[in-house]
């Protein structure tokens, strides 16, 4: 029998798939209502879950564990099963075993969204059938389709913390900064987790940029400056203008992507690299490169109004996505009002903080940490706000001309149940709907 752990979308997925497979299982989650507790007692009325705290009775008679990826490794119920001598297994290895097509994996700690959904439209541009999934989006198990050509997943480290076997055609760890240091003995540990996913790839492809993603010789490298050999992807600059690169070979111009910001820039990069890994033809990559919009909560433009232009950037939860949203706009915009605030993550703010002081006119600050932000913002001038709504209000007063930026640098749980509904939030109150 097996024990599926945690009442999530991942959790429902695989009680989904083991049904659908006729496998025995059990399910528990710590929780007395985890949050689709009545979607899965309308679907699987047969097998009651079990609510309340772990107890080691519940690896009775279970040969494997599939797990929910926010179920700490430190956990009393992972000890337990490894005490035991029980496999525990992520979603991604149980999707692994049934994938028939080849499946690109996509981590690091920013920017990995943005490449998985990019580099799938790229290889649906080009006529394949793709699936996109994992870590965005659905389930990987929601993905599996015998009609799939490739399989393009964002996986997290919690994911890849619990998976032992995974066959990926191709692979790339986009970058590693300190996040999530929560749950992780040591940043040492967490960067372990992330370049973990190479060790299950046939074809590398590295950011020659990312100090900590070892030399590795028989890689496909991109990075921001010019590319070191034919086959690597990278800029130049000549005469003004930027334009990608594969070798010597000019791609398309950097203007002509609608994304902005120099992260950006690197993410195409990386999912110009992955295509190029898995032979999919550069007219059908930068054709959707420029049509490209970006995602939801990323920087998103959100609309412009007597002057001033808002972005949602809610997804920024660490300072250095903050930062990299703040570096795409400084360089356009002279007046820049950024709410910021919510649960920070035990991480060192000086460089946002330093950043803030040099280039942003003010700051709006909300929830948790606003108090902390404030210590930390020398010259900037500062203002507390209640709620989301007084945050707009407040910063959209504060300019005639310029941009206001929902850039939290903060998890979201503070005041709302996630990073989405903080960012759709912003976006009812500024479009007024």
């Amino acid at each position: 029998m097996k024990l599926i752990l945690g009442l999530g979308d991942t959790g429902l997925s695989i009680a989904r798939f083991l049904q659908s497979k006729e496998v025995e299982y059990r399910l528990a989650d710590s929780r007395m209502q985890p949050p689709l507790l009545s979607e899965y007692n309308k679907n699987f009325s047969e097998c009651r879950p079990i609510l309340g705290d772990w107890s080691q009775k519940l690896l009775d008679g279970i040969n494997e564990v599939f797990i929910s990826p926010g179920i700490a490794q430190d956990d009393s119920i992972v000890i337990w099963a490894r005490e035991k001598n029980i496999p525990v297994a992520s979603d991604i290895e149980l999707f692994s075993r049934y994938a028939k097509a080849p499946i690109i994996g996509i981590t690091g700690t920013n920017g990995k969204s943005t490449v998985t959904q990019l580099l799938g439209e790229m290889i649906a541009t080009s006529g394949k059938n793709v699936a996109i999934g994992g870590n965005i989006g659905k389930p990987a198990l929601n993905c599996l389709d015998d009609k799939m050509d490739y399989y393009v997943l964002e996986l997290s480290s919690y994911q890849l913390d619990y998976t032992n076997k995974l066959d990926l055609l191709t692979g790339v760890v986009l970058n590693i900064t300190p996040d999530h240091l929560d749950r992780y003995d040591s940043f040492e540990h967490y960067v372990d987790s992330k370049l973990s996913l190479y060790q299950y790839c046939e074809n590398l492809v590295v950011n020659s940029d990312e100090k900590l993603v070892p030399a590795k010789k028989s890689a496909k490298h991109f990075g921001i400056n010019m590319p070191k050999q034919d086959g690597d992807f990278g800029t130049v600059t000549c005469h003004g203008s930027c334009y990608f690169l594969k070798g010597d070979d000019v791609l398309m111009d950097v203007n002509e992507m609608q994304l902005i910001g120099e992260h950006n820039v690197s993410n195409i990069l990386a999912a110009l690299a992955l295509g190029d890994q898995i032979g999919i033809e550069m007219k059908h990559m930068t054709q959707r490169i420029k049509n490209f919009k970006g995602l939801e909560h990323r920087l998103e433009w959100v609309d412009q109004q007597q002057g001033i232009t808002y972005y949602n950037d809610s997804k920024a939860t660490n300072a250095l996505s903050t930062i990299k949203a703040l570096n795409a706009l400084i360089d356009k915009h002279e007046n820049i009002v950024l709410i910021a605030g919510g649960i920070a993550k035990d991480e060192d703010h000086s460089e946002l903080f330093e950043l803030i002081d040099n280039d942003v006119a003010s700051v709006v600050l909300i929830g948790k940490s606003a108090k902390d932000f404030e210590r930390g913002i020398n010259k900037a001038q500062t203002t507390y706000a209640d709620s989301i709504k007084q945050a707009v209000e407040i910063a959209s007063g504060m300019i005639n001309n310029g941009v206001v930026i929902l850039s939290p640098a903060c998890a979201s749980f503070d005041m709302f149940d996630n990073f989405a509904q903080r960012g759709n939030e912003f976006k009812r109150l500024v479009l007024g709907v």
